[in-house]
């Protein structure tokens, strides 16, 4: 089995395939690309058990062949290269030799037999979309999921499928992020819950891409097919949490501020906040704002005033400073809209403008009880 290969083209190929390899994998043979050549095409993967990612490379060859090479030694190896073409030879005495233009360099290779297969998809539904909308669902929601092992729904992102819209959420159970297209919309209703690991790695791969993304989906997987390559996950097991339950319907009280203003001096105040439950204050009456932290056990305090665009009732609500950063670093708008009802129910946090035609983004961030 012989191929040639450019390097800085292979080196880009498995650097994204990287992202799917664990640091430390109950099976040997994961640490491993399976290297799949039939005539020039090289088909490489990686997996961890759940999630299988594979690219189809172009090669100079005639041979046919699989074998798993050892993915970090590999990956090491190439990022020294300048470009240069390179030669793989497998040899007999069960390593791989791999010829540059100034030396050679054998690894040993393991059975390509070994690797695990990647889950076959029985009958799936399926929706194409845009890359570049993907990724920007994802970035918008993904910041928003739990850690929490014990409610493993909720650490995932829930697609919402239907024939008028498509639907992103996740939440940890104090804020959550909805992120709606209405111009994209899938042949059938459909739900699942898809793990961060390999979303992180669609965000990383489809930012600012303008190919299409089949996703398919049944039970239990997913797999999303873009240029040469597919990734294949396990889904999250369970049902989501009803989110559309949770966001309070009647919101008298609109607060309208620009983002950046009301996010520095949000970053600023919550400096002086306690540091456990990183509370502010904000307290609202006419056309002013006024955002207030204060730590007891330091006798640390401080107290900002922003003029602001407010209808409705005078009040005070607290919130977490760190909800509230994460959330107004993700929003890209000029400004944005807080909608509350009573100081125990969630604020709501919209972006005014930024959005593409179609695009909704509604956040929903918990209060946190004041003591006065």
């Amino acid at each position: 089995m012989k191929f040639i290969v450019s390097s800085t083209y292979l080196l880009k190929q498995l650097q994204i395939l990287g992202g799917v390899i664990n640091n430390s994998n109950t099976l040997p043979i994961l640490d491993n690309f399976l290297f799949d050549l039939n005539k020039d095409k090289l088909t490489v993967s990686a997996s961890d058990l759940e999630t299988t990612m594979s690219s189809v490379l172009n090669v100079d060859s005639d041979n046919e062949g699989t074998i798993a090479v050892p993915a970090r030694l590999l990956l090491e190896t190439l990022k020294t290269f300048p470009e240069q073409p390179l030669t793989f030879i497998v040899a007999d005495n069960n390593t791989v030799e791999i010829s540059s233009n100034h030396g050679k360099y054998a690894l040993a290779y393991a059975d390509g037999a070994e690797f695990p297969k990647a889950v076959e998809l029985t009958n799936p539904s399926s929706t194409t979309l845009l890359g570049d909308i993907l990724a920007t669902a994802i970035n918008k929601t993904i910041f928003a999921a739990g850690n929490d092992d014990l409610r493993p729904v909720m650490s995932g992102v829930f697609f919402q499928f239907s024939t008028e819209n498509l639907t992103f959420v996740a939440t940890d159970a104090h804020k959550l992020v909805k992120y709606q297209r209405e111009d994209v919309s899938a042949s059938e209703v459909a739900e699942f819950i898809m793990p961060k690991k390999p979303l992180t790695l669609l965000k990383g791969i489809l930012a600012g891409s303008e190919s299409d993304v089949l996703i398919e989906y049944n039970e239990s997987n997913a797999k999303f097919t873009f240029d040469d390559t597919e990734l294949i996950c396990r889904l999250i097991d369970g049902k989501y949490p009803n989110y559309e339950a949770v966001i309070p319907k009647e919101n008298p009280n609109k607060l309208t501020i620009a983002r950046n203003q009301f996010l520095s001096s949000v970053k600023r105040v919550s400096i002086f906040s306690n540091k456990t439950t990183h509370q502010i204050r904000l307290k609202i009456a006419g056309a002013e704002l006024n955002i207030s932290a204060e730590d007891l056990d330091y006798s640390n305090k401080a107290e900002e005033r922003l003029t602001c665009s407010y209808q409705g009732d005078d009040m005070q609500i607290g919130f977490n400073s760190r909800f509230l950063i994460e959330m107004l670093n993700n929003l890209g708008s000029d400004e944005v809209a807080l909608e509350m009802s009573l100081p125990n129910r969630a604020g709501i946090l919209t972006p005014i403008d930024g959005l593409d035609e179609g695009e909704n983004v509604t956040m929903l961030v918990m209060p946190v009880m004041l003591n006065n």
